[in-house]
């Protein structure tokens, strides 16, 4: 039986020992600034990434992954006889699958499977580790292609963040526009649903934000069992910290993740974002 190679891109954002662990092949988004072109998480970290935004004069914009770039991953794990599934960001939210699905054209009759996650974050990061720790489990393509499928209605993100000046701008903004023009110390309240970021609501304070996020969060998962949680956060690693921290108080996890918001995100996010993603149920 031939093994499974699992892809993703850089928005996922797994922990690089987890990455190495699972063998997962990791596509990096594009992030341009000014003249510069950057490959997301390689060329350049979170820290750097932030520290750069507070000073610049010109804002940073965002393309997805290359053909080209999705071609070689593909190339290099079909030459070691790798079977491939490719579980990308929603469509809705970028062109990634539209650059995946080109370089599978030039592999005609190869074993690749290409799937919409419908959702980014950690929301796609286990989404990937459910199909990776079952290709090396042994299953076969099928088998992965099923899972990765079904594992979307297990999955979620909620959001708040302290502006949404950024996904204003990035073209990502979805059903928050009614938010937008609100007072400064309106905290919005977003998730992804069906491949888009949507409004929940709005509360007034950092602190309340958070505490909505968990009820709302428990909401999502509906008591289903077992639970793995991941926050993630745009410059805001104690506020986040404290969430997981809450969030695990809540709910009996099986699986937490400390992430970081990758640069290509957080140009849409902006800093100060937080929240949490989930898998329940599986």
């Amino acid at each position: 039986m031939k093994k499974v190679a699992v892809v993703t891109d850089s928005t996922s954002y797994i922990p690089d020992e987890i990455v190495k662990q699972y063998a997962i092949s990791v596509a990096p988004q594009i992030l341009i600034w000014g003249e510069e072109t950057f490959e997301d998480g390689v060329d350049i970290l979170p820290s750097a990434f932030y520290t750069r935004l507070k000073t610049a004069k010109i804002m940073p914009s965002t393309s997805q992954v290359t053909p080209g770039k999705f071609h070689k991953i593909f190339g290099a794990l079909l030459e070691q006889d790798y079977h491939v599934l490719a579980l990308l960001l929603s469509e809705k939210l970028s062109g990634t699958i539209a650059s995946a699905v080109q370089a599978c054209d030039e592999f005609p009759g190869a074993p690749i499977e290409i799937v919409d996650s419908y959702t980014t974050a950690m929301a796609l990061g286990f989404q990937v580790l459910t199909v990776a720790r079952a290709a090396q489990e042994g299953a076969n393509l099928e088998e992965c292609k099923k899972l990765a499928e079904g594992a979307r209605q297990h999955t979620g993100v909620v959001f708040a963040v302290d502006t949404l000046e950024f996904l204003h701008r990035g073209g990502r903004i979805g059903g928050a526009s009614r938010f937008l023009g609100t007072a400064l110390n309106i905290k919005p309240i977003l998730e992804v649903v069906n491949g888009h970021v949507e409004a929940i609501e709005r509360v007034r304070t950092r602190q309340k934000s958070m505490e909505r996020l968990l009820d709302i969060l428990q909401e999502r998962i509906a008591g289903r069992q077992p639970v793995r949680l991941a926050t993630l956060h745009a410059q805001a690693p104690e506020d986040a910290k404290t969430l997981l921290e809450m969030a695990k108080l809540r709910f009996s996890t099986v699986e937490h993740i400390f992430s970081e918001v990758s640069p290509v995100v957080g140009t849409h996010a902006g800093p100060g974002t937080v929240g949490l993603a989930f898998m329940a149920g599986m």
